[in-house]
């Protein structure tokens, strides 16, 4: 019998680590500007810690304040793969905390991503593991379920599907899906490049800025004196 909003697939598509892997150390504005800054998700899911988030995707829908299909997650994940939760934003009880995490680490999983709250703040500044939410609040979770795990969801307002890449920095996160992922990278390492001698030009107080007063003549501003 089939249990629509209470499933688990166990097979996910699994994005050549090479690929994950070439987006390391490149800012996430840099990703999302090329990607019509369109794929980062909602700044109130904020970094927990300092770490740097890269990795798969693996996927888990949940009912708000329950983290059954969470536990179920974090046993099924390889190493590299980041766990991203919609928990539909609720922020009444936490998804995860301390004891989690650290379980987590220790299985090589390199984030986790909770649209909805987390606790064990202080805890959690003290992981290396990656960890973004939306709040933070001590009442714990439910058991109950349902959920679902290794389905599209929706996470920071953006669709986040099993494998996908995930990127995050202190500015936030971004996501790729990996069939664009080659495209992406390459203009984005042009972006960085291009940022680069933006960055020396400033410093050398010669940044040519000229094209500002064209956009503004064009766009009908008024200058007064």
């Amino acid at each position: 019998m089939k249990n629509s909003g209470f499933r688990i697939f166990k097979s996910v598509e699994r994005t050549p680590v090479e690929l994950i892997n070439a987006f390391k150390g490149i800012p996430v504005a840099n990703i999302g500007d090329n990607m019509n800054r369109r794929a980062c998700l909602n700044a109130r899911l904020c970094p927990m810690n300092s770490s740097p988030l890269l990795g798969r995707a693996i996927t888990v829908k949940t009912s708000p304040g329950d983290n059954l299909m969470v536990y179920a997650a974090i046993e099924m994940a390889r190493p590299g793969d980041v766990i991203m939760v919609d928990a539909q934003g609720e922020l009444s009880n936490a998804i995860i905390g301390e004891l989690m995490l650290t379980w987590a680490q220790t299985k090589g999983i390199t984030g986790v991503v909770i649209d909805g709250a987390v606790r064990d703040a202080a805890g959690i500044r003290n992981l290396n593991i990656s960890v973004y939410a939306a709040g933070v609040i001590p009442n714990g979770p439910y058991k109950n379920g349902p959920g679902e795990l290794n389905v599209p969801i929706s996470c920071g307002g953006v669709m986040v599907k099993p494998g996908d890449i995930v990127v995050g920095d202190q500015d936030g996160i971004v996501v790729i899906d990996p069939l664009d992922a080659p495209d992406i990278l390459e203009k984005a390492r042009a972006t960085v490049t291009k940022e680069e001698g933006i960055m020396a030009a400033i410093k050398n107080n010669a940044w040519d800025i000229s094209w500002m007063d064209k956009a503004l003549k064009d766009k009908g501003c008024e200058f007064i004196d």
